[in-house]
């Protein structure tokens, strides 16, 4: 346990130090470790000249949610700072709840940054979340990204996500909002079994006699992050020397791949995938390899809807042509990765496919394979093929990815 309340602000304030920020946002839910993020870090954005808003997301699956909201509304109101609630109607009632909620928070969150112009986001994770997240994962058979568990800091979706009470235990922060009469609310669920990190949770308290300890997991993680940095690093060697990018296609030398270690293959061709097909999380280890093998031989094979295939000592990958987006108005992003430059309103993005690739009678001589020019993005009206970028040059229409590889590549 921390020794004085006030480390707890020291330690949490250290996400200042990341660097300069124009606006901090706040999540809380209104739970005791967001209602602590609130009031330590809020009082010392402002202290410091930083703009702050706090947002709550209302996921509209208890009735109590609301009246929580608006508790924590009061609260922000108390401390002049501007409160919004952010309201999730996307749940079917299919799928997993928490990890769909979750989705859909990170979602509604980063929206709401970049509408009010900030530059981070804090969110209230604790270090017992961290020794949660690593007993989960060690649970799914991670490996050393998923043992890693979460970072201090992060950016992505064009916002830095902060996670300040990452070292902090959690009866700590509900003993500091306790001495300074900070009331707090408690989510039913995180007391229901039926969610495996409730079950990890009590898990963890029956763990403790044979020395598995909070403090020992958040360890294992801080070490696993090492871990990771010097095997990214071999992963970024590999790729600035074998991968080239290509109609949006990855294209990776496979001898170089092939004398590589497997794990640093591994983690370059799951990164590919994950970019290609627009996927949050690395396939399964299994299903990995079998597609490597299978793909090896020359033939293409799908996972995580990319096509991948050995042709010419050269590997492969492009989006699946059957699971691309449909066609979008032209001023928009198109299956995640894609925007063309110069259309107009009257236009639509979409995939080349089998009859405008037809249009495109020297599509042979770019050295691309069929599946991956299929994929590409094209412009169309009315279902007559206006540009292919990516297969016809045209200085009126730039095709460009807007979704950066996570590697360093060789010149297309």
């Amino acid at each position: 346990m921390t020794d004085a309340p006030d480390d707890l602000v020291r330690i949490a304030t250290r996400c200042f130090e990341t660097g300069p920020c124009e606006g901090l946002g706040l999540a809380v839910s209104g739970g005791g470790d967001s209602m602590a993020l609130l009031h330590m870090l809020a009082p010392e954005a402002r202290a410091r000249g930083i703009a702050v808003r706090v947002a709550t997301v209302d996921h509209r699956l208890r009735p109590e949610a609301r009246a929580e909201a608006e508790r924590v509304a009061r609260a922000c109101a108390g401390l002049e700072v501007p409160h919004e609630i952010l309201d999730w109607t996307g749940w079917e009632g299919r799928g997993n709840l928490q990890d769909a909620a979750r989705r859909a928070r990170r979602s509604l969150l980063a929206d709401w940054a970049r509408r009010h112009g900030l530059g981070a986001v804090a969110l209230g994770h604790t270090l017992d979340d961290q020794a949660e997240t690593v007993l989960m994962r060690l649970a799914r058979g991670s490996g050393v990204d998923g043992l890693a568990g979460m970072v201090a800091a992060r950016q992505d979706d064009g916002v830095m996500w902060l996670r300040p009470l990452l070292e902090l235990r959690r009866d700590d922060l509900r003993l500091w909002l306790t001495a300074r009469g900070i009331a707090w609310d408690e989510d039913p669920s995180n007391a229901d079994p039926r969610y495996q990190r409730v079950r990890a949770r009590d898990a963890l308290a029956a763990l403790g006699p044979v020395g598995i300890t909070p403090e020992g997991l958040a360890d294992t993680a801080d070490r696993m992050a090492m871990a990771r940095a010097a095997l990214e690093h071999l992963a970024m060697d590999l790729s600035t020397r074998a991968v080239r990018l290509r109609a949006g296609a990855v294209e990776i030398d496979a001898a170089m791949l092939r004398d590589a270690p497997e794990e640093t293959r591994l983690r370059l061709v799951s990164a590919a995938l994950r970019w290609v097909g627009g996927r949050d999380y690395r396939p399964r280890l299994n299903s990995l390899r079998a597609t490597l093998d299978f793909a090896g031989q020359g033939q293409w094979r799908s996972l995580s809807g990319v096509l991948l295939a050995q042709k010419a000592g050269r590997l492969w990958l492009c989006r699946e042509p059957g699971r691309v987006e449909a066609h979008v108005m032209a001023k928009a992003a198109w299956d995640g990765r894609w925007r063309i430059d110069g259309a107009d309103d009257s236009a639509m993005i979409g995939a080349l496919g089998q009859a405008g690739l037809a249009l495109c009678p020297k599509w042979r001589d770019l050295g691309v394979p069929r599946p991956a020019l299929l994929s590409s993005p094209a412009l169309w009206r009315n279902g007559t093929l206006l540009a292919a970028p990516c297969v016809m040059p045209d200085a009126a229409y730039q095709a460009r990815i807007v979704a950066d590889f996570p590697y360093r590549t060789l010149p297309h």
